[in-house]
């Protein structure tokens, strides 16, 4: 097991929080979708669009953002 320094740990927390907190959106998108899709389903289908393609850009952000504090 790799050693446990300050820099992993705060990825480590900082990858929690990201997935406990898309986590718990996740579970409100059903109702969402269904009261966006009652108004318009194109509206619906960015939105869901939108959801996932946040998750990744989070991530994506945070790896540039590492990656510049390493050089």
């Amino acid at each position: 097991m790799a050693d446990l320094t300050e820099e992993n740990r705060k990825s480590a927390i900082a990858a929690a929080l990201i997935l406990f907190g898309f986590g718990a959106a996740w579970v409100f998108m059903p109702r969402l979708m269904l009261a966006v899709g009652s108004v318009s389903t194109i509206a619906a289908g960015i939105l869901a669009i939108a959801f996932v393609g946040a998750f990744f850009l989070i991530f994506w952000l945070r790896s540039r953002s590492q990656n510049r504090k390493r050089r």
